[in-house]
């Protein structure tokens, strides 16, 4: 019962808004090839990534880095004084390193995807900063354009955005847009990584690239990689570095793997895919 109205005045005719009255009109049923069970040859055996679309929210790509190999496009969005995002050509690149970084990683496990890179961060006087205006807006156009997937190795803590935020990342759900969101290196809240509608990252102390563990206790779900990787930089360097941001792009590269041979799951049935080829913990195969 909505506001406003009275007990048993709900009619019967014509169907309640949202409901289904032809089921001719489904797009989609049952996946008659999916296995009995699920494990990873099934889910990317043999995939590159090739025709899936990335979108990395970030702070540039640099994608002349041999790491890299090339980027799709490259746009930014800027914000006039009214607070209004306009996306336009990026001309600036990578401010900083970090977007470079994910992209690297990405390409290293699926290097046929094609990426596109959405500059959100913008430098500042302490090093790159974002506005979380930049963040919706770059959020909203990677999922209008259809990109099937979205690193996002950055969060807000600013709880004025919240509610807009909210709103973006769950109409990019609805839209088939998986985003793979970063959880905050710091133990203080932040967004969208503690959303449901979005893949949320943290970092395990592994080496192999394709080793992540899936967490039954969210709000994150994710372990990947994320200590001590290697990872392209500025002027065609790699470096070292740590931290939840280059565990995300682990586990976007994976799902670029799984989309790939499996082109057009909904969010939720990649999501089962990831939960049903997580790796197995080394205690419990011990116990085993």
């Amino acid at each position: 019962m909505e506001d406003g109205e009275a007990d048993g005045t709900e009619a019967t005719e014509p169907l309640p808004a949202w409901s289904l009255d032809d089921p001719g009109r489904v797009a989609s049923g049952p996946l008659p090839d999916w296995p009995i069970a699920i494990d990873r040859e099934w889910a990317w055996g043999s995939s590159t990534g090739r025709g899936v679309r990335v979108c990395i929210v970030d702070s540039g790509v640099d994608g002349g880095h041999p790491l890299v190999g090339g980027v799709a496009d490259a746009l930014t969005v800027s914000v006039d004084p009214e607070g209004f995002a306009d996306v336009s050509t990026d001309t600036e690149g990578d401010v900083s390193g970090h977007g470079t970084a994910c992209a690297s990683v990405i390409r290293s496990i699926a290097p046929d995807c094609e990426i596109t890179s959405m500059r959100v961060l913008t430098r500042g006087k302490k090093g790159s900063r974002g506005m979380g205006v930049d963040l919706l807006a770059g959020i909203a156009w990677a999922a209008r354009e259809g990109f099937e997937l979205i690193n996002l190795s950055l969060a807000t803590t600013r709880r004025r955005f919240l509610e807009s935020l909210y709103e973006t990342v769950d109409a990019a759900y609805f839209k088939r847009t998986m985003i793979v969101a970063s959880a905050n290196n710091m133990p203080h809240p932040g967004y969208p990584w503690r959303f449901s509608s979005v893949i949320s990252v943290a970092s395990h102390e592994g080496t192999d690239p394709l080793q992540f563990f899936w967490n039954p206790r969210p709000p994150v779900e994710a372990f990947a990689p994320g200590l001590d990787v290697e990872v392209g930089w500025l002027g065609g360097e790699t470096i070292r570095a740590s931290g939840n941001s280059f565990a995300t792009p682990h586990i976007t590269g994976i799902a670029a793997l799984i989309l790939s041979k499996h082109p057009g799951l909904t969010p939720y049935e990649l999501k089962t895919i990831m939960r049903a080829t997580a790796s197995v913990p080394a205690t419990t195969e011990a116990a085993a």
